[in-house]
């Protein structure tokens, strides 16, 4: 006997809904933290091979990038909520509170290297951002109709 899957019910991480939203906070945070440790290393390798072959000295590049990929699920799953100001609303604030909070982080951490400041900034930015869009666009959603 085989198991059916409905739309509420599909495979694969993070879990969806239907409509292609992400349906959980845990599985959020869970594959942008992935994605930011993913940026972070890859960073840290690129560093290294620069620094290797003598085209700068190691952690002078902006870790800020190792916040590509979370940006990118970020942008996927803004993109599965339907048109209407919620969901813009709440990526705003998301966004603006979030680069104010990696701003707050990385100015703590100026006197640490590029790469580190800003890898944990990225980090910063990246929790903010997600918890801020997950509880947001769903409360404005519902306010909306």
């Amino acid at each position: 006997m085989t198991e059916q899957r409905g739309p509420e019910q599909q495979s694969g991480f993070p879990r969806r809904d239907a409509e292609g939203r992400i349906r959980t906070l845990g599985d959020l945070l869970g594959v942008c933290l992935a994605g930011l440790v993913i940026g972070v290393l890859a960073l840290v390798l690129f560093e290294w091979a620069f620094a290797s072959i003598g085209s700068g000295e190691f952690g002078h590049t902006n870790g800020w990038l190792a916040v590509i990929l979370p940006a990118w699920l970020f942008w996927d799953d803004f993109r599965a909520w339907e048109f209407g100001a919620a969901r813009v609303v709440a990526a705003v604030v998301a966004a603006a509170v979030g680069v104010f909070v990696g701003l707050l982080i990385a100015g703590l951490g100026s006197g640490l290297p590029p790469l580190l400041s800003g890898a944990l900034a990225a980090g910063a930015f990246t929790v903010a951002y997600a918890v801020l869009w997950f509880r947001g666009v769903r409360w404005l959603a519902r306010r909306t109709g």
